[in-house]
């Protein structure tokens, strides 16, 4: 009986460290930093990332994103 409580127990516990790995995703040694500029383009409220990310691309960076409660378009690119 007592076997059979030990056996639990270690195996509740290899299943918790397995979800907290699988919860943590892959380990990133280095993050590359993210610069952010105003779109020049974009104008209006931004409403949609998927919209400011389109106008961004045409300005040459990678992608962007609506920030802040005025609603501005910021476009993004590795720095």
């Amino acid at each position: 009986m007592a076997r059979s409580v030990h056996l639990v127990s270690t195996i509740f516990v290899f299943l918790l460290l397995l979800l907290v790995a699988i919860e943590m995703g892959p380990i990133m040694v280095a993050e590359a930093r993210i610069c952010e500029s105003p779109s020049h383009a974009f104008k209006g409220v931004c409403m949609s990332d998927t919209n400011c990310a389109s106008v961004c691309l045409t300005e040459g960076f990678s992608g962007g994103h609506c920030v802040g409660l005025r609603r501005r378009c910021f476009c993004t690119k590795p720095c």
